[in-house]
């Protein structure tokens, strides 16, 4: 028993040593770009170009070039890499700091700034306890190793939402803004972000501030290309993003229900009854002072633009996990609560690893969309714990250090 004890009490530390934390998911970001670089490629699909294992990475550095060269980003160039580039023209003059490196530099440094920034906002979150931020990150380790290795975004958008959150805590109107605002260059669905400034007071001056933000982004690619060239950009992001709504379902809410019942389903329906389940707490004026609601609604945010995207893959889930992971930490320790979080870690975020039984995933939790089902009912759990909770806020200088712990969900 003492000896159990102890490494309790030294797990405990470890888990609560921002340093050790930081160095780990590091470590994570130094292997992932190891295995990328040193493994062998594959062969595409257009004309047998051998393409790299960070392909990724290769399409959002190419677009750069494209975007210089006056080139259109959203078609195939099979001579550069495999796959469509799906973002915007900002994040791809963006992603001329990362093209100025040799691939080995440039996919660290990209690595790095993924994961530093998730760190960084989750650290930043106010009221929690070292211990309980390091919990946090140890839950989304899963999902933010598989993000890492495919080089995807979705790292730092999760981290700019958090950190935006922790920023309006802090009245820094116009740094929340610009995290909002860049989530939705990188990805439009970031645009649910902007629920968050709801919370706060001052919406006039946020709403300048996004609109601010907003403009400089748009400018941005006409560092490199004129109008005539930015408008054609535009409309083929456009026809883009229009073709790829109707492509896939996803591991989502729509995903779902097509693979278990056999449904062509109408998208747009899904998510016009997924924005008014959305919307349905936020009627709750009177808990806007209320630090858990607002937490409760950050969660929301996260898990419902991954449940709700039809484009749903398996690294967009480092997005929702962080949502579950901040829930989990403030709820409840009860029984549904409990046994819900099991199975986002069980179902959500082992299940795509060699530590799941390979022929339950690929028969079972891959062909109906497992990995999203875990989310979307703690998802319906926030929202019904938004709509019935009750806290009489605090004033600030009226928080002793031991409520403010008290962070639990009905």
């Amino acid at each position: 028993m003492i000896t159990v004890f102890k490494m309790k009490n030294a797990l405990k530390k470890i888990i609560g040593n921002k340093r050790i934390i930081i160095g780990v998911f590091l470590a994570f970001v130094a292997i992932s770009t190891i295995q990328a670089i040193t493994s062998e490629g594959s062969t595409n699909h257009y004309n047998g170009v051998p393409h790299t294992e960070y392909n990724n990475y290769v399409i959002f550095k190419e677009s750069f070039h494209h975007l210089k060269n006056n080139q259109d980003l959203y078609i195939y160039h099979p001579k550069d890499h495999f796959d469509l580039y799906k973002y915007t023209p900002t994040f791809a003059a963006f992603f001329g700091i990362f093209s100025i490196f040799p691939d080995w530099a440039g996919l660290s440094l990209w690595g790095a700034f993924n994961a530093l920034i998730l760190l960084f906002a989750v650290y930043y979150l106010p009221k929690l306890t070292l211990y309980e931020k390091g919990l946090i990150m140890v839950f989304i380790a899963f999902e933010l190793i598989t993000s890492l290795q495919n080089q995807q975004s979705n790292a730092l958008i999760a981290g700019l939402l958090i950190l935006a959150f922790g920023l309006l805590e802090k009245k820094k109107i116009w740094l929340a803004a610009l995290c909002i605002v860049f989530s939705i260059f990188i990805k439009p669905f970031g645009i649910v972000g902007l629920v968050l400034f709801l919370f706060y007071p001052q919406k006039w001056k946020s709403a300048l501030y996004v609109l601010f933000w907003t403009f400089i982004f748009l400018i941005a690619p006409l560092i490199w290309i004129d109008l005539e060239q930015y408008s054609a950009l535009t409309n083929s992001y456009l026809r883009m993003l229009a073709a790829d709504h109707s492509s896939s379902y996803g591991y989502s809410v729509m995903g779902i229900i097509n693979s278990w019942f056999s449904v062509d389903i109408n998208k747009n329906l899904i998510v016009t009854i997924g924005v008014l389940l959305f919307l349905l707490p936020l009627y709750r004026i009177s808990q806007y002072k209320s630090l858990q609601f607002k937490l409760l609604g950050l969660t929301s945010i996260l898990i419902w633009i991954v449940i709700f995207n039809h484009k749903a893959e398996s690294p967009t889930f480092v997005i929702a996990m962080a949502g579950v992971s901040i829930w989990f930490i403030l709820s409840q320790k009860n029984k549904l609560n409990i046994a819900l979080f099991i199975l986002a870690i069980v179902l959500t975020s082992l299940s795509p690893t060699d530590l799941f039984p390979a022929t339950i995933r690929e028969e079972f939790v891959k062909p109906y969309a497992l990995k999203a089902l875990p989310c979307i009912l703690i998802w319906i759990k926030i929202i019904y714990d938004m709509i019935v909770l009750n806290e009489k806020p605090k004033e600030e200088n009226e928080v002793s250090e031991n409520s403010e712990k008290q962070l639990t969900t009905n």
